[in-house]
């Protein structure tokens, strides 16, 4: 299994910005996909953006336009920058990844709160 610390999160404004980090514990180049999700309370657990080691990038309509997922591989670190937020951001961010054959792992999530 991978492991996956996010790092980041926390009280920002309406409107304001932030980037999450995930830190994985294997060369994120070997991981064929990596993953930000995001859950509400109440509310299922939903794809933010993802990324493929070929650096295929896409994002949920919600977050479009205003969200940016990247990779740092010497890091082994995955990026998810969004701006422009709002208060239906908040929620706890997952970070996800996953090997073929080899399944997934799930990061232990990391609280963003959109508010003034």
């Amino acid at each position: 299994q991978v492991q996956l610390v996010e790092s980041g999160g926390g009280l920002v404004q309406p409107g304001g910005s932030l980037r999450l980090s995930c830190a994985a514990s294997v060369s994120i180049f070997s991981i064929n996909m990596m993953s930000w999700y995001r859950q509400a309370p109440g509310k299922e657990r939903e794809l933010v953006a993802f990324t493929t080691s070929g650096g295929t990038t896409n994002y949920a309509e919600p977050v479009k336009g205003r969200c940016t997922i990247s990779r740092d591989n010497a890091k082994n670190t995955v990026y998810l920058q969004i701006n422009r937020l709002k208060p239906e951001d908040t929620a706890v961010y997952y970070c996800n990844a996953f090997r073929t054959g080899l399944g997934t792992s799930w990061g232990q999530g990391i609280q963003v709160t959109v508010s003034s």
